[in-house]
């Protein structure tokens, strides 16, 4: 309860850190599906949480996606979550561009380049990092 006290953590999150503790793998199941059935504990939650807070930061949703596999989410509601959430990709990636390297457009292939992967090491697709309309 104590770590779901502080933020929204995915199952596969709670359960490798419960045992790091030296929990039993049969108590630490037990205990994760009581949150569950309580509505403690809900990945679905916890994706929709994720994707707001990292979309906030200026991350892209090849990096979220990415980074909620790696915290064990499946790809389903990964799918789901995305399409389902509002942000709109090419204008968070505008706004990221112009925030890092200003409003004026990149006026050289190496500048462009530049941009372009800063862009795709945040998480957006060949066509929203290539998008380069002002917002």
């Amino acid at each position: 309860m104590d770590l779901l006290a502080r933020r929204e953590h995915s199952r596969f999150e709670l359960y490798q850190k419960l045992g790091k503790k030296g929990s039993p793998s049969s108590l630490i199941n037990q205990i994760l599906d009581e949150l569950t059935s309580e509505s403690l504990l809900s990945d679905e939650r916890f994706v929709e949480s994720y994707i707001n807070h990292r979309s906030g930061q200026g991350y892209g949703p090849i990096r979220i996606r990415q980074e909620l596999l790696a915290r064990g989410i499946d790809n389903c509601l990964i799918d789901e979550c995305l399409d389902d959430n509002a942000v709109n990709w090419f204008e968070l990636a505008a706004k990221v561009r112009i925030k890092k390297f200003g409003g004026d457009q990149p006026h050289d292939l190496v500048e462009q380049a530049k941009q372009f992967r800063f862009l795709q090491y945040r998480g957006f697709s060949f066509e929203q990092a290539t998008c380069q309309e002002d917002i």
